[in-house]
């Protein structure tokens, strides 16, 4: 169960000059017939409030259990830099990272939390979550 040459084929950001973009790439899977959890959490993400235009900040996670594929973390990194200079109210964004990770991977289960820091005296956390196969989900005790 080991890294191929071929799994780096459809990869065109890994290694490479890139800038933001909303291309999330993957890679196959090697252990399809196992439960297992991958978490991916940044306190970088940033975007604007769709009104005013000011900088919001924020902690996004996402957990998955994969089924055929896996998440390209470069891929991950320049998505999430693409909402930088995008107007989204947090609950929009966090659901369309959500529906995007699902339309590129498939995951058996998938949940995105983004925790948005305090700005005008309140914090706000989403959490959104798909779940294909139960027991999956089951395994790894959510």
């Amino acid at each position: 169960m080991s890294t191929h040459p071929e799994d780096l084929k459809n990869l065109t950001q890994l290694g490479r000059d890139a800038q933001p973009s909303k291309k999330l790439e993957a890679f196959p899977n090697r252990a399809p017939d196992r439960f297992y959890l991958i978490s991916l959490e940044t306190d970088e993400f940033t975007c604007l409030c769709p009104a005013t235009g000011q900088p919001d900040f924020a902690t996004i996670t996402v957990d998955y259990v994969p089924d055929q594929t896996i998440v390209e973390s470069k891929s991950y990194k320049l998505y999430l830099w693409s909402y930088r200079n995008e107007g989204v109210f947090h609950e929009h964004v966090v659901n369309v990272i959500l529906d995007d990770l699902v339309a590129a991977l498939d995951p058996h289960y998938i949940k995105v939390t983004g925790i948005f820091n305090i700005r005008g005296g309140i914090g706000i956390t989403v959490e959104s979550e798909k779940t294909k196969t139960p027991a999956a989900r089951a395994a790894i005790g959510r």
